[in-house]
């Protein structure tokens, strides 16, 4: 199933142009598992959930590491209806979604969660999970809101969002699992997604 992001990377530096260039380098050991393409404005990255997010963390990290405030937006979506579900780079398993029960997907998604190797980079993000075409989607959000609940990468609700905070590995992996865990196996899921890491202020 297409699945892919538009990414775009903020830091908050006088030397921004060369955070975002170095930065950029860190794409270069996923560039065989997915497709990229930069323009002045984002980043498009196109193929499977775990590889998009790995990517996604690596090149936060790298800007955040330079000690500047940075931020990263992002529009992550899977099942697009009008990306071309044959491209085989995407390789998103269809019988996940729906096909699987829900308690099952939440242990799943904790389990991975819980996996996942610390980065060394203290990061806090919001996002909002959008999940279309299915009759019964406030179901798939409140199983995700359990199973963020339950993450270790909670922070709080807010208004239209969810704030998480903690290392950047388990958070992108939180991400991860919330796109990649919820919502229908052949429907549209969307998250709208921002990362900040070294901000002046950390309420």
């Amino acid at each position: 199933m297409y699945s892919g992001a538009q990414v775009s990377l903020y830091p908050m530096s006088g030397d921004f142009a060369a955070i975002i260039l170095d930065a950029i380098r860190a794409l270069d050991p996923y560039r065989d598992r997915l497709r990229i393409e930069t323009d002045d404005i984002s980043t498009l990255m196109i193929g499977p959930p775990d590889v998009l997010f790995s990517a996604m963390r690596d090149l936060f990290v790298f800007a955040a590491r330079s000690g500047a405030h940075c931020v990263l937006s992002a529009a992550v979506s899977r099942g697009c209806p009008g990306g071309p579900d044959s491209d085989p780079i995407c390789g998103i398993d269809k019988r996940l979604g729906q096909d699987t029960p829900l308690a099952v997907r939440i242990d799943e998604a904790l389990a991975a969660v819980s996996a996942t190797e610390d980065t060394g980079q203290p990061a806090a993000a919001q996002f909002a999970l959008y999940v279309m075409g299915s009759d019964n989607h406030m179901d798939e959000i409140v199983g995700c809101i359990d199973f963020l609940k339950q993450s270790g990468t909670f922070d709080r609700a807010k208004n239209f969002v969810t704030k998480l905070r903690g290392d950047a590995g388990p958070v992108f992996a939180t991400l991860q699992e919330a796109l990649f865990r919820f919502g229908p196996a052949e429907g549209h899921v969307t998250l709208d997604i921002t990362v900040s890491a070294n901000s002046p202020t950390k309420a």
